[in-house]
Protein backbone atom coordinates (compact mmCIF):
# COMPACT_ATOMS: atom_id res chain seq x y z
CA UNK A 1 0.00 0.00 0.00
CA UNK A 2 1.47 3.43 -1.10
CA UNK A 3 1.77 6.48 1.20
CA UNK A 4 -1.24 8.31 -0.49
CA UNK A 5 -3.41 5.09 -0.45
CA UNK A 6 -2.36 5.09 3.83
CA UNK A 7 -3.44 9.13 4.50
CA UNK A 8 -6.90 8.41 2.75
CA UNK A 9 -7.52 4.80 4.04
CA UNK A 10 -11.17 4.88 5.53
CA UNK A 11 -12.09 8.05 4.36
CA UNK A 12 -12.13 6.83 0.84
CA UNK A 13 -15.18 8.02 -1.79
CA UNK A 14 -17.65 5.77 -3.06
CA UNK A 15 -18.32 7.49 -6.18
CA UNK A 16 -20.96 5.62 -7.83
CA UNK A 17 -23.22 6.47 -4.78
CA UNK A 18 -21.91 9.73 -4.01
CA UNK A 19 -22.70 11.32 -7.72
CA UNK A 20 -24.91 10.59 -10.45
CA UNK A 21 -23.44 10.83 -14.29
CA UNK A 22 -25.18 12.47 -16.17
CA UNK A 23 -23.63 13.00 -19.29
CA UNK A 24 -21.18 10.64 -21.10
CA UNK A 25 -17.40 10.80 -19.86
CA UNK A 26 -15.27 12.52 -21.50
CA UNK A 27 -11.56 10.70 -22.30
CA UNK A 28 -8.51 12.77 -21.62
CA UNK A 29 -5.06 11.94 -22.13
CA UNK A 30 -4.58 11.26 -18.25
CA UNK A 31 -8.31 11.01 -17.01
CA UNK A 32 -12.12 11.10 -17.61
CA UNK A 33 -14.15 13.85 -17.09
CA UNK A 34 -18.02 13.71 -16.32
CA UNK A 35 -20.58 16.11 -15.61
CA UNK A 36 -22.45 15.20 -12.51
CA UNK A 37 -24.80 15.73 -9.87
CA UNK A 38 -23.54 15.22 -6.20
CA UNK A 39 -26.21 13.57 -4.42
CA UNK A 40 -25.18 15.28 -0.76
CA UNK A 41 -25.69 18.90 -2.63
CA UNK A 42 -27.28 18.67 -5.09
CA UNK A 43 -25.24 20.95 -7.33
CA UNK A 44 -24.27 19.90 -10.68
CA UNK A 45 -20.35 19.65 -10.68
CA UNK A 46 -17.12 18.58 -13.14
CA UNK A 47 -16.40 15.25 -12.20
CA UNK A 48 -12.26 14.41 -13.13
CA UNK A 49 -11.68 10.41 -12.39
CA UNK A 50 -7.95 10.24 -12.50
CA UNK A 51 -6.45 7.19 -14.70
CA UNK A 52 -4.14 5.08 -11.78
CA UNK A 53 -1.91 3.56 -14.49
CA UNK A 54 -1.06 6.91 -16.15
CA UNK A 55 -1.05 8.62 -12.75
CA UNK A 56 1.71 6.37 -11.29
CA UNK A 57 3.30 6.54 -14.53
CA UNK A 58 4.14 10.46 -14.25
CA UNK A 59 4.31 10.10 -10.66
CA UNK A 60 7.26 7.27 -10.68
CA UNK A 61 9.30 10.03 -12.55
CA UNK A 62 9.36 12.35 -9.50
CA UNK A 63 10.08 9.13 -6.53
CA UNK A 64 11.82 10.46 -3.57
CA UNK A 65 10.98 14.13 -3.95
CA UNK A 66 7.24 15.73 -2.78
CA UNK A 67 5.45 16.30 -5.59
CA UNK A 68 1.97 17.56 -4.40
CA UNK A 69 -0.98 15.84 -6.18
CA UNK A 70 -3.13 17.47 -9.05
CA UNK A 71 -5.81 17.93 -6.56
CA UNK A 72 -3.83 19.64 -3.36
CA UNK A 73 -2.56 22.03 -6.14
CA UNK A 74 -5.97 22.46 -7.82
CA UNK A 75 -7.72 23.75 -4.80
CA UNK A 76 -5.49 26.09 -3.34
CA UNK A 77 -6.54 28.67 -6.45
CA UNK A 78 -8.90 31.30 -6.16
CA UNK A 79 -9.37 33.32 -9.58
CA UNK A 80 -12.24 34.47 -11.69
CA UNK A 81 -10.24 32.78 -14.84
CA UNK A 82 -9.15 30.03 -13.08
CA UNK A 83 -11.35 26.63 -12.60
CA UNK A 84 -12.74 26.52 -9.10
CA UNK A 85 -11.76 22.92 -7.25
CA UNK A 86 -14.35 21.96 -4.24
CA UNK A 87 -12.81 19.05 -3.71
CA UNK A 88 -10.29 16.04 -4.12
CA UNK A 89 -9.40 12.55 -2.89
CA UNK A 90 -9.23 9.11 -3.44
CA UNK A 91 -12.24 6.90 -4.46
CA UNK A 92 -13.05 3.26 -3.10
CA UNK A 93 -11.45 2.23 -6.45
CA UNK A 94 -8.20 3.93 -5.77
CA UNK A 95 -8.20 6.71 -8.04
CA UNK A 96 -7.74 9.63 -7.52
CA UNK A 97 -10.47 11.96 -8.30
CA UNK A 98 -11.56 16.50 -8.51
CA UNK A 99 -14.57 17.78 -7.85
CA UNK A 100 -15.14 21.42 -9.78
CA UNK A 101 -17.07 23.53 -11.06
CA UNK A 102 -18.49 22.75 -14.15
CA UNK A 103 -18.28 24.72 -16.85
CA UNK A 104 -20.76 24.18 -19.78
CA UNK A 105 -18.57 26.24 -22.65
CA UNK A 106 -16.42 25.69 -25.79
CA UNK A 107 -12.48 24.95 -25.35
CA UNK A 108 -10.56 27.68 -26.95
CA UNK A 109 -9.34 24.75 -29.14
CA UNK A 110 -12.87 24.05 -30.76
CA UNK A 111 -12.92 27.53 -31.58
CA UNK A 112 -10.09 27.94 -32.70
CA UNK A 113 -10.30 24.93 -35.24
CA UNK A 114 -13.68 26.23 -36.16
CA UNK A 115 -12.88 29.63 -36.32
CA UNK A 116 -15.32 30.69 -34.63
CA UNK A 117 -16.98 34.09 -35.11
CA UNK A 118 -17.58 34.62 -31.41
CA UNK A 119 -13.84 35.09 -31.46
CA UNK A 120 -13.73 38.39 -33.53
CA UNK A 121 -12.78 41.72 -31.55
CA UNK A 122 -12.73 39.49 -27.81
CA UNK A 123 -9.30 37.79 -28.54
CA UNK A 124 -7.33 40.69 -26.33
CA UNK A 125 -9.72 40.19 -23.52
CA UNK A 126 -9.77 36.57 -23.65
CA UNK A 127 -5.75 36.77 -24.11
CA UNK A 128 -5.88 39.18 -21.03
CA UNK A 129 -7.88 36.77 -18.95
CA UNK A 130 -5.27 33.92 -20.07
CA UNK A 131 -2.59 35.69 -19.04
CA UNK A 132 -4.04 36.85 -15.27
CA UNK A 133 -4.99 33.58 -14.64
CA UNK A 134 -1.36 32.02 -15.56
CA UNK A 135 0.26 34.40 -14.03
CA UNK A 136 -1.18 33.70 -10.72
CA UNK A 137 -0.05 30.19 -10.94
CA UNK A 138 3.33 31.48 -11.21
CA UNK A 139 3.15 33.56 -8.64
CA UNK A 140 1.97 31.08 -6.57
CA UNK A 141 5.41 28.80 -7.24
CA UNK A 142 4.31 26.81 -10.14
CA UNK A 143 4.63 25.79 -13.42
CA UNK A 144 1.27 24.50 -15.61
CA UNK A 145 3.43 22.66 -17.89
CA UNK A 146 0.46 21.92 -20.31
CA UNK A 147 -0.68 25.08 -21.59
CA UNK A 148 -2.71 25.15 -24.76
CA UNK A 149 -5.75 26.14 -26.36
CA UNK A 150 -7.48 22.68 -24.87
CA UNK A 151 -6.71 24.04 -21.61
CA UNK A 152 -8.81 26.74 -21.97
CA UNK A 153 -12.30 26.77 -21.53
CA UNK A 154 -14.61 29.87 -22.71
CA UNK A 155 -18.42 30.56 -21.49
CA UNK A 156 -21.23 30.22 -24.03
CA UNK A 157 -21.16 33.95 -25.15
CA UNK A 158 -17.34 33.82 -25.21
CA UNK A 159 -16.93 37.13 -23.57
CA UNK A 160 -14.33 35.07 -20.78
CA UNK A 161 -12.50 32.26 -20.01
CA UNK A 162 -11.28 29.55 -17.32
CA UNK A 163 -7.44 27.81 -17.05
CA UNK A 164 -8.04 23.78 -16.63
CA UNK A 165 -6.33 21.00 -15.79
CA UNK A 166 -3.16 20.92 -13.49
CA UNK A 167 -2.43 16.82 -13.92
CA UNK A 168 1.12 18.32 -15.17
CA UNK A 169 1.60 21.07 -12.77
CA UNK A 170 4.69 21.10 -10.56
CA UNK A 171 6.77 23.57 -8.21
CA UNK A 172 9.25 26.14 -9.59
CA UNK A 173 11.78 24.79 -7.72
CA UNK A 174 14.07 22.03 -8.16
CA UNK A 175 14.23 18.85 -8.52
CA UNK A 176 11.44 19.84 -11.20
CA UNK A 177 12.84 22.35 -12.97
CA UNK A 178 15.88 19.91 -13.24
CA UNK A 179 16.35 18.50 -17.26
CA UNK A 180 14.69 15.26 -18.51
CA UNK A 181 11.09 16.38 -17.97
CA UNK A 182 9.17 15.75 -21.00
CA UNK A 183 6.16 16.70 -20.84
CA UNK A 184 3.42 18.89 -22.05
CA UNK A 185 2.00 19.28 -25.31
CA UNK A 186 4.19 18.48 -28.46
CA UNK A 187 2.72 21.39 -30.81
CA UNK A 188 3.07 24.19 -27.93
CA UNK A 189 6.18 22.59 -26.06
CA UNK A 190 9.04 24.84 -25.66
CA UNK A 191 12.49 24.29 -26.83
CA UNK A 192 14.06 23.45 -23.84
CA UNK A 193 11.82 21.07 -22.86
CA UNK A 194 12.53 19.18 -26.11
CA UNK A 195 15.85 18.97 -25.26
CA UNK A 196 15.12 17.92 -22.44
CA UNK A 197 17.04 21.51 -20.50
CA UNK A 198 16.92 23.28 -17.40
CA UNK A 199 13.23 24.54 -17.22
CA UNK A 200 11.26 27.44 -15.83
CA UNK A 201 7.88 29.51 -15.56
CA UNK A 202 9.09 30.78 -19.40
CA UNK A 203 8.23 27.48 -20.80
CA UNK A 204 4.40 28.22 -20.03
CA UNK A 205 5.13 31.53 -21.76
CA UNK A 206 6.27 30.15 -24.71
CA UNK A 207 3.35 27.56 -24.88
CA UNK A 208 0.73 30.92 -23.92
CA UNK A 209 2.87 32.73 -26.88
CA UNK A 210 1.92 29.82 -29.33
CA UNK A 211 -1.57 30.10 -28.12
CA UNK A 212 -2.17 33.43 -28.60
CA UNK A 213 -0.41 33.39 -31.98
CA UNK A 214 -2.95 30.49 -33.12
CA UNK A 215 -5.96 32.59 -31.56
CA UNK A 216 -5.05 34.84 -33.68
CA UNK A 217 -4.13 32.98 -36.91
CA UNK A 218 -5.89 30.39 -36.87
CA UNK A 219 -2.64 28.53 -37.34
CA UNK A 220 0.45 27.49 -35.14
CA UNK A 221 3.82 29.68 -36.14
CA UNK A 222 5.43 25.95 -37.37
CA UNK A 223 3.95 23.60 -39.20
CA UNK A 224 1.49 20.80 -36.83
CA UNK A 225 2.97 17.61 -36.33
CA UNK A 226 2.95 14.86 -34.40
CA UNK A 227 4.87 13.17 -31.83
CA UNK A 228 8.54 13.98 -32.44
CA UNK A 229 7.70 15.61 -35.82
CA UNK A 230 5.63 18.29 -33.53
CA UNK A 231 8.75 19.24 -31.54
CA UNK A 232 10.80 21.09 -34.12
CA UNK A 233 9.63 24.10 -34.14
CA UNK A 234 12.61 25.64 -31.52
CA UNK A 235 14.77 25.20 -34.79
CA UNK A 236 12.77 26.85 -37.71
CA UNK A 237 11.98 30.64 -37.54
CA UNK A 238 8.12 31.18 -36.56
CA UNK A 239 5.69 32.08 -39.70
CA UNK A 240 4.82 35.63 -40.43
CA UNK A 241 1.65 36.01 -37.88
CA UNK A 242 0.64 39.15 -40.21
CA UNK A 243 0.49 36.70 -43.26
CA UNK A 244 -2.70 35.44 -41.62
CA UNK A 245 -3.61 38.76 -39.79
CA UNK A 246 -2.63 41.85 -41.69
CA UNK A 247 -4.28 44.16 -39.37
CA UNK A 248 -2.97 42.72 -36.15
CA UNK A 249 -2.15 45.40 -33.81
CA UNK A 250 1.69 46.05 -33.87
CA UNK A 251 2.15 45.98 -30.17
CA UNK A 252 0.13 42.44 -29.69
CA UNK A 253 2.49 41.42 -32.50
CA UNK A 254 5.62 41.85 -31.31
CA UNK A 255 5.14 40.42 -27.50
CA UNK A 256 3.91 37.19 -29.15
CA UNK A 257 6.91 36.58 -31.00
CA UNK A 258 8.32 37.67 -27.92
CA UNK A 259 6.69 35.19 -26.13
CA UNK A 260 7.63 32.37 -28.76
CA UNK A 261 11.64 33.33 -29.00
CA UNK A 262 13.71 30.42 -28.70
CA UNK A 263 15.49 31.37 -26.39
CA UNK A 264 13.53 31.85 -22.55
CA UNK A 265 15.45 34.51 -20.90
CA UNK A 266 14.68 36.46 -23.84
CA UNK A 267 10.68 36.02 -23.41
CA UNK A 268 8.56 38.53 -21.15
CA UNK A 269 6.79 37.30 -18.03
CA UNK A 270 2.66 37.37 -18.14
CA UNK A 271 3.12 40.22 -16.31
CA UNK A 272 5.18 41.71 -18.75
CA UNK A 273 2.90 40.63 -21.65
CA UNK A 274 -0.02 42.13 -20.00
CA UNK A 275 1.74 45.47 -19.76
CA UNK A 276 2.39 45.34 -23.15
CA UNK A 277 -0.94 44.87 -24.06
CA UNK A 278 -2.59 47.25 -21.53
CA UNK A 279 -4.56 49.96 -23.27
CA UNK A 280 -5.17 47.79 -26.21
CA UNK A 281 -9.35 47.62 -27.18
CA UNK A 282 -8.77 45.37 -30.29
CA UNK A 283 -6.51 42.72 -31.39
CA UNK A 284 -6.82 43.94 -35.37
CA UNK A 285 -6.27 48.43 -36.10
CA UNK A 286 -8.15 49.95 -38.97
Amino acid sequence: MGLFDKLFKGSKTNLKTRFELLREAISGTMSTFHMARDRHTKQIVGLKILDREKTAQLESRFVGVDKPKEGEIAVTFEHPHIVKTLEHGISTDNQQFLVMEFLDGPGLNSLIVGRSEKLEGRRIELLRQAAEALATVHRAGYIHRDVCPRNFVANKDCASLKLIDFGLTVPNNPPFTSPGNRTGTPNYMAPEVVRRRPTSTKLDVFAFGVTAFELCAFELPWPRGRGEAAMTHGSMEPAELRKFCPKIDPRLEKVIYDCIDADPDKRPSLDDFLKAIKGLKHEFTG
